[in-house]
């Protein structure tokens, strides 16, 4: 009981607290709210007041100093798209910056002018690139034009290879031990170039699904479509024959076959093994070496030792050439389908080329045991020979992109300056035609001697 009765006054005197705090905070609510809105009330005003002024001392200050909506530009853009821009530039407001005297709002006027038109000028160039890339990738018939027919023809012919081919031909003209003849010579390298002409045509008709698929063939002219696969037939033609029958006919038989024979090797044998086997780089080279024995064969009308190592230099100079070449390409020959030794075989496509850069060394130490050089060529040979098995040994060890670029860029000049080498240390034909008095006299002398 007595613990009741101790409990009792504190309760009590709780309830009585709660019940005067209740009463006071009712009763000053309202106050305390109306004084709340008299506060705000005289803020806004004085706020809204404030504004007001500032406008008007603004305006008196610079009357052209008003708020510019941005330039619509004229603009072929569909209707939904104008709509959604109008939306967004009624959402935007234009803050009034706070002004200084007269002179320095002016050249801040003439600023925001300025920034105006620099504003219009790139959104109309923006909309005009997007013009075009939506036009560029609209699909466009392809329409030929006889002005843009020459540069097409050229490029399907792979005009900087054929001159290539030409100028091994020449050079293996100009090394044959016979007077010059510049009727033939002139012949042989026209005929030449038109078979060359005919085979790089038809391997393009041939190629040109694989093609499309690889970033390094896939402008060629028939791959875009501008040129029909009949005319490029018919231009192969109208090469391929001509050229056989002027190297047949005004050249020599033997000549011609050996046109007939690589045109036949290039297209039928060394294309479809593209895809087939790494074989077609051994087959490509034996296209490549044809053309300077079709250039011995047309001025002296024989296949003799020279002829062959002419043939055996030109044999050898295409594997350091193509290997460093397809190297940087593996990417391209895997995405087109083609078998190649940088992609199924790296290691053998280092070993090869660089096996044939040494066996340059050799080709040239053999030229004057053959009668065809003097023995200064393999001394002065020698240099560019070791430079580029140098290039060929590191592009073995290292095998990346920055050794196969330097062996394929060095074997573009060691060729010109090799042949240009060979040429001049050349045995001139009067020093042959007196060694064969010579031979012919001791014979004869010989023969008296034996006679009684």
């Amino acid at each position: 009981m007595s613990a009741a009765r101790r409990c009792r006054p504190p309760r009590a005197l709780s309830g009585l607290f709660v019940w005067c705090l209740r009463n006071t905070g009712v009763r000053q609510i309202p106050c305390r709210f109306v004084h709340l809105y008299h506060v705000a009330n005289g803020r806004l005003i004085t706020f809204q007041y404030f504004n007001f002024l500032k406008r008007m001392y603004v305006t008196q200050c610079n009357r052209d100093l008003n708020q510019r909506v941005k330039p619509k530009s004229d603009s072929a853009v569909c209707p939904f798209h104008a709509l959604q821009q109008l939306d967004q530039e009624k959402k935007v407001v234009h803050e009034i910056s706070p002004v200084s005297p007269v002179h320095q709002s002016e050249t801040s006027s003439r600023n925001e002018l300025r920034e105006i038109k620099l504003a219009a000028e790139t959104e109309d160039s923006v909309l005009l690139v997007g013009a075009e890339s939506k036009e560029d990738r609209q699909w466009k018939e392809m329409k030929l034009q006889l002005d843009d027919l020459p540069g097409i023809l050229a490029r399907l012919s792979k005009i900087k290879l054929t001159a290539l081919v030409v100028s091994t031909t020449s050079a293996g003209f100009a090394m044959a031990p016979v007077p010059f003849e510049l009727s033939c010579f002139l012949l042989a390298s026209l005929g030449t170039g038109l078979a060359s002409c005919a085979a790089n045509s038809i391997n393009q008709f041939f190629e040109v699904p694989f093609d499309s698929n690889m970033n390094r063939t896939k402008n060629r002219p028939l791959v875009r479509g501008q040129i029909s696969p009949l005319l490029a037939v018919c231009f192969a033609a109208s090469c391929g024959i001509p050229g056989i029958a002027l190297l047949t006919l005004g050249v020599n038989p033997l000549t011609g076959a050996l046109g007939a024979f690589n045109i036949f090797l290039y297209t039928c044998c060394y294309t479809p093994l593209k895809r087939m086997s790494i074989a077609n780089t051994w087959v490509g080279a034996v296209v490549g070496a044809i053309p300077p024995v079709m250039g011995w064969t047309a001025a002296t009308g024989s296949l003799d030792a020279g002829a062959l190592l002419l043939g055996g230099i030109l044999y050898s100079w295409q594997f350091p050439h193509f290997n460093a070449l397809s190297w940087g390409l593996r990417e391209d020959y895997s995405r087109g389908g083609y078998c190649m030794m940088s992609v199924t075989h790296p290691g053998l496509c280092r070993r090869v080329a660089l096996r044939h850069c040494l066996a340059l060394i050799g080709l040239s130490t053999v030229a004057p045991v053959l009668g065809i050089t003097t023995w200064t060529f393999p001394v002065i040979s020698l240099p560019i020979n070791l430079y580029i098995s140098y290039l060929g040994f590191r592009f073995y060890r290292d095998a990346d992109r920055s050794s196969s670029r330097k062996l394929f860029f060095c074997s573009l000049w060691h060729l010109p300056m090799l042949l240009l080498v060979m040429f001049t240390c050349k045995k001139s034909v009067l020093e042959k035609e007196d060694k064969g008095d010579l031979s012919v006299g001791s014979h004869e002398t010989a023969v008296k001697m034996r006679l009684p």
